[in-house]
């Protein structure tokens, strides 16, 4: 149960920053998100990527809640 709550938390923290940055994918926020995390190249499989992508979700909604 408790990680069916950790998902919903990062897709929720991961709408917020998406609305926060007006959806721009390419601008800068996200231009440094990529490559602070994926500086050596973007993981090879999509499963990887989504992965990585709601991890980084959870990671945000746990430095929010305090």
């Amino acid at each position: 149960m408790n990680r069916v709550l950790d998902l919903i938390g990062a897709v929720y923290e991961l709408a917020r920053l998406a609305i926060l940055t007006r959806f721009r994918f390419k601008g800068p926020y996200w231009t440094w998100r990529q490559h602070t995390a994926f500086g050596r190249g973007l993981p090879e499989s999509r499963r990887e990527l989504l992965a990585s992508v709601l991890e980084y979700g959870a990671w945000v909604r746990r430095m929010r809640r305090g």
